[in-house]
């Protein structure tokens, strides 16, 4: 039977992931695919792995990653929300080292809705004088 360490729900703009942490040897699965394979941008691959890094335990656990919503920078933001989550469950030491480094928090940043009367959230309709 697979025993689930920890658990944390990240969310970033509309996406949302739930991140499940087993004892393993360090593979990070994104809905049943490798993680470089999912996140083909290696950047997004680092932004993943960063609560891993920051607290020194790359090798220590499985990571296997549900996600939904958004594109790919969203959900990027919200796997590292997770596993921050995640991690600060399992050992409470691991919290201050997250929190320092801003992997707890919810980045509050959302599409600003588009309003009447205008081509876009800020953008205004060109104007004719005549």
């Amino acid at each position: 039977m697979i025993r689930n360490l920890g658990i944390g729900t990240g969310r970033r703009k509309c996406a949302v992931a739930r991140v499940f942490l087993r004892e393993g040897t360090g593979k990070v699965v994104v809905n049943g695919q490798e993680l470089d394979k999912y996140f083909k941008i290696g950047e997004l691959v680092t932004i993943v792995r960063q609560p891993l890094m920051v607290t020194a335990s790359e090798n220590k656990y499985d990571v296997l990653i549900t996600v939904l919503g958004g594109g790919p920078n969203g959900q990027a933001g919200a796997c590292r929300h997770g596993v921050a989550r995640a991690l600060s469950q399992v050992d409470p030491a691991n919290h201050a080292a997250l929190k320092a480094n801003g992997f707890l928090t919810r980045d509050p940043r959302m599409v600003e809705r588009k309003k009447y009367g205008q081509a876009g959230a800020r953008r205004r309709f060109q104007f004719s004088k005549r």
